[in-house]
């Protein structure tokens, strides 16, 4: 039953996470076509186009700016998952291999949180190496990220709603990568 209760709130956490925004300006059009081209060569481009459209008119026509914000709303999606999967670790009536799993869990979610917001500040500096290195340490860090969230689902029950994370992460190294 707990596990029940936390799938569902972990549904409407990811959803509210990922609410589309609404479009401002006459800037809309061309940022709504840009996200469309590139969502399309992403793994999941549904999921991408419905998170990132309401973004369209601060991205414009900006990879770095898409690829940017592909990565806040990666590292806030896991933060916010991060945190349910903690409160469901101090459920009662969890058996102890459910309770292995979800610490399991937890710990990996963690190290994801840290690596895209390392990847987060790296995408935001723009001091001391070059161009090249910084994309190279960023797409390092969310390969990481997305390997932890892998990781995560293994043993985790509730990974229906993981797998929307690890896709949304996937996106943005999609975004980093080109």
């Amino acid at each position: 039953m707990a596990a029940l209760l936390i799938l569902i709130h972990l549904a409407t956490l990811l959803n509210s996470s990922l609410a589309v925004r609404k479009p401002l300006g006459t800037q809309t059009n061309i940022g709504t076509e840009f996200i469309r081209t590139s969502c399309g060569t992403t793994t999941d481009p549904g999921l991408c186009m419905t998170t990132f459209s309401g973004y369209a008119s601060e991205i414009q026509a900006s990879p770095k700016l898409l690829a940017r914000t592909a990565l806040s709303v990666s590292l806030n999606t896991t933060r916010s998952v991060s945190t349910v999967i903690v409160k469901l670790s101090k459920s009662h009536g969890l058996k102890p291999k459910e309770i292995a799993a979800i610490r399991d869990c937890v710990e990996e979610l963690k190290d994801s949180v840290d690596e895209l917001k390392r990847a987060c500040d790296e995408m935001g500096s723009g001091g001391g190496k070059s161009f090249q290195l910084r994309m190279s340490d960023i797409q390092t860090w969310v390969n990481a990220a997305l390997t932890d969230e892998d990781t995560c689902m293994d043993g985790f029950s509730g990974k229906r709603q993981i797998v929307k994370v690890a896709h949304l992460i996937s996106i943005a190294l999609a975004f980093v990568s080109h």
